[in-house]
């Protein structure tokens, strides 16, 4: 390994040792097939591959439909059409009357209620109108997941850099010229509310770009899918292809560090909230690396790679896709 690389990698744990606290995966999460939880850390460790940057690999072997940890999100936020129908915190679904209201927005249970005041204190005092309809004028998702954060920086339940370490998108002209109509809405939101100076300090046009960048190719899309901890994986994996659209998206920190594989040996998956699981699909040795599929396996070869290519800037070379299955 280079002296460049080591340098990356021992910046990476320097970094991944304050940002993998409890908040963001669960240590005590691994189980296997029957539902008995192994107490501990997870068997997994973040490493550096030749060509496919940070990667995750096995530390033992892990049985097939094993759960290999949960990851709570480091920001997570509701689609606008969604707003009425899902936890304003954890995106999880509400049903009837069993729901906690305050100053406009619902949520499934004190608990979440009582932890978004902080961030919610904040959103509240500036009008958020023009932002809102920008974002729903031209289906963006992303600058809402922005706005969110800047909310849970300015009220200290985020650091500004929470993000850095992840890997950022490589943003077009164009792409740049639209991000520059949504900060200066969302400059000048914080700025009408008569924010002080040094608490949106942060806000400037350079990080809104680092941070839309990073976000636009780690956030995940939340399909819920119901069912239990012992429900057949399989079944629950189509299940969450087959949903009935998104509650929202999130950012995850472990989780972001998956590499890509249309033909996975990992699956991602929501339950009931934003809370992530990672299972594996098949058994997996020691040492062997972690991957999940980012997209919809299903389709066509040439569907995947052009949806890969696009959204997330590169073409899948995996051991399916080079037999263009």
């Amino acid at each position: 390994m280079s002296r460049l690389a080591l340098n990356r990698y021992s910046r990476c744990f320097s970094r991944l040792k304050t940002l993998t606290t409890p908040l963001f995966f669960s240590s005590s999460a691994a189980s296997n097939r029957d539902g008995d939880y192994q107490i501990g850390p997870p068997p997994i460790r973040v490493g550096l591959t030749e060509s496919a940057g940070r990667a995750v690999f096995a530390t033992r072997k892990i049985g097939a439909g094993d759960l290999i940890h949960t990851a709570k999100p480091v920001v997570a936020c509701p689609s606008l059409l969604k707003l009425d129908s899902v936890c304003y915190l954890c995106l999880k679904k509400l049903m009837g009357s069993a729901k906690f209201e305050d100053r406009g927005v619902s949520y499934c249970s004190q608990e979440c209620q009582e932890n978004s005041k902080g961030f919610l204190d904040v959103e509240t005092r500036a009008d958020w109108s023009s932002f809102d309809d920008y974002c729903r004028t031209h289906n963006f998702k992303y600058p809402l997941m922005v706005k969110r954060l800047c909310c849970m920086i300015i009220s200290g339940a985020r650091p500004a850099d929470c993000l850095d370490i992840l890997q950022p998108a490589v943003l077009s002209s164009e792409m740049i010229s639209k991000i520059e109509d949504g900060y200066g809405l969302l400059w000048n939101a914080f700025r009408k509310a008569n924010f002080k100076d040094d608490d949106v300090a942060f806000l400037t046009k350079q990080w809104y770009t680092a941070i839309l960048a990073r976000i636009r190719i780690n956030a995940f899309r939340i399909d819920l899918v119901g069912g239990s901890c012992g429900e057949d994986l399989l079944s629950l994996a189509a299940a969450s292809v087959e949903g009935e659209g998104a509650v929202g998206h999130a950012v995850y920190m472990l989780p972001s560090f998956y590499n890509h594989d249309c033909d996975p040996n990992a699956h991602i998956i929501w339950l009931h909230n934003a809370d992530a699981r990672l299972n594996t699909l098949r058994d997996v040795e020691e040492g062997e690396e972690l991957r999940i599929c980012y997209i919809d396996a299903s389709m066509g070869y040439e569907a995947r790679q052009t949806i890969l290519s696009q959204g997330f800037g590169f073409l899948c070379n995996c051991l399916r896709c080079q037999s263009t299955d």
